[in-house]
């Protein structure tokens, strides 16, 4: 064993201490040119260190996007391991959004890169997607718990391709949405106070009343700032469940760099933001 509280239980602290947001770290070229940074490795070092020395130390979670460290080989990787060291380090719970998905000995694999406790990009969770099956993550859910790890499974996503697949009807007549939350929710059955298997729905996709939203997991809500919903819409699209929210904010923050300052103050204004709209009046 890791040693390792279980995810979703260092997750409910980090939320209540901190405040329920996650920002991305997402260097994609645009963004390294607004910030006046080449589309090179030294840009994309200077962005996330910057971004992690200004924030890594405040917010409850920080979720890098895989791909944009990927594309510079294996010297963006480094990059990346070094970027999730530090942000740990700081106090900050990260998610790896790589939304790696497989079969078998492939999906395992996938799940030491970034589950395993001794891995180099050791993270405290992971993005996965299930449509190879939801049990096809299961070495993933394995690995996950024997090391105080989570996950977060694409089940209700914001982008317009995802509905052909997600809503999807099934023999039983319940959706692959639907059926996802199902599963997670077995996943979390008598964890407290939070289970560490979380579903990735997106906060743009209005009023979600007709799903079981409420797993007992954390649910990652993309969607937030420069895609068009506020921190006012959670309540109405997660209902009771948005105590467990866990909204994604990243050019919203992002945009206010290179300057330190403005990034911390802008992280700071949208968890205040997120905080006064979850809790009960």
């Amino acid at each position: 064993m890791s040693g390792l509280e279980p995810f979703g239980a260092r997750l409910r602290r980090a939320m209540d201490e901190r405040g329920p947001l996650c920002v991305g770290i997402d260097p994609h070229a645009s963004l390294l040119a607004e910030w006046g940074l080449n589309d090179d490795v030294a840009g994309l070092e200077r962005f996330s260190r910057t971004v992690v020395e200004a924030v890594a130390d405040r917010v409850a979670v920080l979720k890098p996007q895989s791909a944009f460290f990927e594309r510079f080989g294996s010297r963006g990787v480094a990059v990346l391991e070094k970027s999730v060291a530090e942000a740990r380090a700081a106090g900050a719970l990260v998610v790896m959004d790589a939304k790696r998905g497989d079969i078998g000995s492939t999906m395992a694999a996938y799940a030491e890169s970034f589950l395993h406790k001794d891995a180099p990009l050791f993270s405290d969770a992971l993005t996965v997607s299930p449509y190879l099956g939801y049990g096809s993550l299961s070495p993933a859910v394995a690995l996950a718990r024997e090391n105080g790890a989570g996950l977060f499974v694409l089940a209700l996503t914001s982008n317009p391709e995802g509905g052909e697949v997600q809503h999807a009807v099934r023999s039983d007549g319940r959706n692959v949405g639907a059926t996802m939350l199902a599963h997670l929710a077995a996943e979390n059955t008598g964890e407290e106070p939070l289970g560490s298997f979380g579903a990735v729905v997106g906060a743009t996709l209005g009023d979600l009343s007709t799903y079981d939203l409420d797993i007992n997991g954390p649910l990652l809500a993309p969607g937030i700032g420069a895609q068009g919903a506020t921190p006012a819409d959670l309540p109405g699209v997660f209902g009771a469940a948005v105590r467990n929210v866990v909204p994604n904010v990243s050019r919203g923050v992002l945009r206010h760099g290179p300057d330190a300052v403005a990034l911390r103050d802008a992280a700071e204004r949208f968890a205040e933001e997120i905080r006064h709209a979850v809790t009960p009046s």
